[in-house]
């Protein structure tokens, strides 16, 4: 049986793993291990873990070193075949582990699944099915917050998972890298996935493996203008990277606008703190431009197997006028990508 490494990135978050870590040593998959990185936590949490949980593999970074940085730091610990990333505010079911596995092993072109993602405050609603690129460069979140219906228990193929719970295979990471450390947080989850599809990998949405997510639990401690310019200055630099030239051209003029529409319409709301986030993620790309054009070219030139035109019609959908507004609404309580 194939050993999977779960790996929890951690920061001040004690009340989480009170709740996580409990139902994670509870399932029934019979190999695998936890590996915990700390992001320098000033709470109690990696006491508590050593009393409680022995058996974890602990991590201590002096620094905050983000959610990308955090899962890097963990992959040195890694023993298994497949790597399992999973926040500290979940809830995990028996059986998760097992449906992950029966997935991926399904089909080898399958890198990487994802859970069904339910909302621990609102059981009967979906977090997260994954999402979809759209033609805008915002993602379109399929299945967000809506009830968890039938429809929703068929296997789909994904643009990217999410980062809340994903599981990969390690040997995919060693070939194309894990998260982008300049990402900090948010969108890294993507920017892998857009990488693992130009690689000839494939994502996978496993609706059998259920885990429950605190949404925002992590996230809700943080600034909503830190949130928006990382999420914003990290979804055009993933493109910046990844997109081949005529995606790009077709794709990052528009999104861009769109961008400086958001933040324009954001000083009449009363939030010029998140213009002013905005646009210093847009300024960002410009100032790095050339750090990121050099790893656009170790992408398109190293890491890239497969032509957009051959998985784009797959990874693409495009939602109405309502979905975007849906999502604009989210952005002013501190909604990410």
């Amino acid at each position: 049986m194939k050993k999977v490494s779960i790996i929890i990135v951690n920061w001040n978050g004690l009340g989480h793993l009170e709740k996580c870590l409990p139902s994670l040593f509870k399932i029934d998959y019979p190999n695998y291990d936890v590996i915990v990185v700390d992001n320098a936590s000033k709470d109690e949490s990696v006491p508590y873990m050593e009393k409680n949980f022995p058996k974890i593999k602990i991590v201590q970074n002096k620094t905050n070193e983000g959610f990308a940085g955090g899962n890097n730091a963990g992959l040195s610990m890694v023993t298994g075949d497949y790597v399992l990333l999973l926040n500290n505010d979940t809830v995990v079911t028996k059986n998760f582990i097992d449906e992950l596995v029966k997935t991926i092993e399904s089909d080898p072109s399958i890198a990487c699944v994802q859970s069904k993602i339910l909302s621990m405050d609102y059981p009967d609603r979906l977090d997260s099915v994954g999402a979809y690129l759209t033609n805008t460069g915002f993602l379109y979140h399929f299945g967000y917050f809506q009830k968890n219906k039938k429809s929703y228990d068929s296997t789909k193929t994904l643009y990217t998972a999410k980062g809340a719970c994903m599981m990969v295979r390690k040997k995919i990471v060693d070939q194309i890298g894990l998260f982008d450390q300049d990402f900090f947080a948010y969108f890294e989850e993507t920017d892998f996935c857009h990488r693992i599809w130009l690689h000839g990998g494939k994502i996978e949405y496993c609706p059998k493996s259920i885990i429950y997510h605190k949404v925002g639990g992590t996230s809700n401690s943080m600034n909503n203008a830190f949130i928006q310019f990382h999420s914003f200055k990290n979804r055009i630099n993933s493109y910046l990277k990844n997109l081949g030239t005529i995606e790009l051209f077709k794709i990052l003029p528009l999104h861009l606008v769109l961008c400086e529409i958001v933040a324009l319409v954001f000083i009449p709301k009363g939030r010029p703190d998140l213009f002013i986030a905005i646009n210093k993620a847009i300024c960002w790309n410009f100032v790095n431009l050339s750090k990121t054009l050099n790893k656009r070219r170790k992408v398109q030139h190293k890491l890239r197997k497969v032509s957009d035109s051959e998985f784009m019609p797959i990874i693409k959908r495009n939602p109405g006028l309502r979905y975007y507004y849906y999502l604009f609404a989210k952005s002013l309580v501190g909604y990410k990508e």
